[in-house]
């Protein structure tokens, strides 16, 4: 059996925050990398130059680690739920459960990494002043300012899947009202951006009639090839976002009736009229736990369809994905908005006393895209 990807650190802003084991790969790369030019610099050293370069690796988690907990909390004071922050060998990445409400709030949120970066250069310098160099202090100080300097510069790049990506969907969205818009907007931006990286790189060397070194062919085109994966799923979303801005409410949605949690699955499946309506299970309060899921249902025997309870082949309902309806637009952007979250399989619509109305199955939602794909 394997063991896990990642290894848990600790929570930030109520979010887990893990360690991928990809990312001893970058460690051993730096540790090899920088552990001759430290022992260059400090010959008494000895073999312990590698324990210091090894360092250099553990400050850059540190300061990447620095960068997405100020996207987490940033995210947090707008509203947001983190769900993950994770280092890994691709750097780190901060996952929320939905996306931002407002383009300032999606702007803000991505600036707060970079800011974090700056701060940290900039505190790091003011101690480098103080420390007598040449040491090992102060070559630890000073690779956290490049680092930090650098983080925050290439990700202010303007283009998915950077931060700067981010300002440019903000940028865009406030300008069209459209999400969608910003978002296919800042992955061909990024796609410009990979294409770039790539040139700023290689370009030089070439130019000057010199053959680029193979280590850094490779870690471009690595960067590069990443920065375009990032930026074509945008482009693709971005694209199959504006499709669902087309879709009306009254298109997705399918009459629902509300039924007690315990009632039998059997008499539940009579109330569905053959799946025409859905079947929401509810509490004794009338509050909306689970939409009956007509697969597993059918899966029962004719006999124990009458013994098991409706909430045991009910898809549970996260608070988020109970909405009233007359607070759901009617289409458009602010449709599309409300009803974006990948990890909610389905919404239930109540009217303002909480009585349920209809659902919106997400598989619905996709088919009804997908029909509005042009051939």
């Amino acid at each position: 059996m394997s063991g896990p990807a990642s290894v848990r650190l600790g929570t930030i802003a109520g979010a887990p925050v893990r360690l991928s084991w990809s990312w001893l790969l970058i460690a051993a790369v730096i540790t090899l990398a920088f552990g001759p030019q430290i022992q260059r610099a400090l010959p008494s050293l000895g073999g312990g130059a590698y324990a210091v370069a090894l360092g250099y690796a553990v400050l850059l988690a540190l300061s990447v680690l620095a960068h997405e907990a100020a996207h987490a909390l940033t995210g947090r004071a707008f509203g947001q739920r983190t769900e993950e922050i994770a280092l890994t060998l691709w750097g780190g990445h901060t996952q929320f459960r939905s996306p931002s409400a407002r383009p300032l709030d999606t702007v803000l949120t991505a600036m707060a990494g970079p800011t974090a970066n700056l701060v940290l250069a900039g505190l790091a310098h003011l101690a480098a002043r103080a420390v007598p160099g040449p040491s090992v202090p102060a070559l630890l100080l000073e690779v956290t300012v490049w680092a930090n300097l650098l983080l925050a510069a290439f990700n202010a790049l303007p283009g998915t899947p950077l931060d700067g990506g981010r300002m440019v969907e903000s940028a865009v969205w406030a300008a069209t009202g459209s999400r969608a818009r910003g978002v296919e907007a800042a992955g061909w931006a990024g796609r410009v951006v990979a294409v770039g990286v790539l040139a700023a790189v290689l370009g030089p060397p070439i130019l000057a009639g010199r053959a680029p070194d193979l280590f850094v062919v490779v870690l471009a085109a690595w960067v590069a090839l990443t920065l375009w994966r990032g930026a074509d799923d945008a482009v693709r979303h971005g694209r199959w976002s504006r499709r669902l801005e087309t879709l009306r409410l009254e298109q997705v949605e399918t009459p629902a009736v509300a039924l007690p949690e315990h009632l039998g699955v059997a008499e539940a499946l009579a109330q569905a009229d053959d799946g025409r309506r859905a079947v929401v299970a509810v509490d004794g309060a009338g509050r909306p736990r689970g939409v009956l899921d007509l697969t597993a249902a059918a899966a029962l025997t004719p006999a124990r369809r009458t013994t098991t309870a409706l909430a045991a082949v009910a898809v549970a309902l996260a608070p988020e994905a109970v909405l009233v309806r007359d607070d759901v637009p009617a289409s458009g952007p602010d449709l599309a908005a409300r009803l974006a979250d990948p990890q909610t399989p389905v919404w239930v619509l109540t009217d303002a006393h909480g009585l349920v109305r209809s659902v919106v199955p997400r598989e619905t939602i996709l088919a009804a895209v997908d029909a509005t794909r042009r051939p």
